[in-house]
């Protein structure tokens, strides 16, 4: 048995965002290992139909159980994530150890951008390269038909967690991921761009003043979620002219 190597490679949001590079990448692998973090996944569904596309077994982990309990003080809190970390990385390794050769860990949109997969792999203490996929605010942008940043201006990428802060800190253009709905309060006269479950089933576009389209884009995300089971979410914010 061949010690083991990892390809950590970015699949957009599915077979049909793999590009050219990544599907050679996979003809090298002789597995990928994919978390399942419930009954239903719809995430480890659209890494199965990456694998089925492309001839490839997939090898399915069971997410361990993390607590949750309410009233966790922050101590608490963080030594239930240690713990929940450290028994995702010893099933890593148990099936690492196990079958060697060549693994592939498929990322959502592109290994770069919000997700943990290169922090893993490094604790792993294996070989691995990194190849980019179509991350998320490229296809957003596609889809409105814009570019995300003004005439020589940034572009701020940030969480929906630290939206105002970072407006605070006097951003204006800011895209916005890892949302949980849309609190959009105070930016009536901002302009935004929205989509839900891009290049997936369910995917829906808002864009407008957003006092006149919040209500629009709360219908949409519920119908996206509706539609698909489940929704995924970001936003480019724009604020008005000085």
């Amino acid at each position: 048995m061949t010690a083991a190597r990892v390809r950590i490679l970015g699949f957009g949001m599915g077979p049909q965002h793999v590009t050219p590079e990544v599907a050679a990448a996979l003809g090298e692998c002789d597995y990928a290992i994919a978390v399942q973090k419930g009954d239903e996944d719809a995430l480890l569904e659209a890494r199965r139909a990456v694998c089925e596309a492309y001839g490839v077994e997939l090898v399915v982990v069971r997410d361990p159980e993390r607590d949750r309990s309410p009233g966790l003080d922050r101590s608490a809190y963080e030594g239930a994530v240690a713990d929940w970390y450290a028994a995702r990385l010893a099933a890593y390794r148990a099936v690492l150890d196990g079958r060697g050769g060549t693994c592939a860990f498929l990322v959502w949109g592109d290994p770069s951008l919000y997700d943990g997969t290169i922090r893993i792999v490094r604790e792993l203490d294996v070989p691995f390269d990194v190849l980019p996929g179509v991350s998320a605010p490229q296809v957003l942008a596609a889809r409105h038909r814009i570019v995300l940043h003004e005439v020589g201006q940034p572009v701020h990428v940030t969480t929906a967690r630290r939206l105002r802060a970072d407006v605070a800190a006097r951003q204006r253009n800011l895209v916005v991921m890892l949302t949980a709905g849309v609190d959009l309060e105070g930016f009536e006269d901002w302009t935004i761009w929205w989509g839900a479950n891009l290049g997936g089933v369910g995917e829906r576009l808002v864009s407008g003043r957003v006092g006149d389209v919040v209500g629009v884009i709360e219908d949409a995300r519920a119908a996206a979620k509706a539609e698909a089971g489940w929704v995924m979410d970001l936003f480019l914010l724009r604020g008005p002219e000085a």
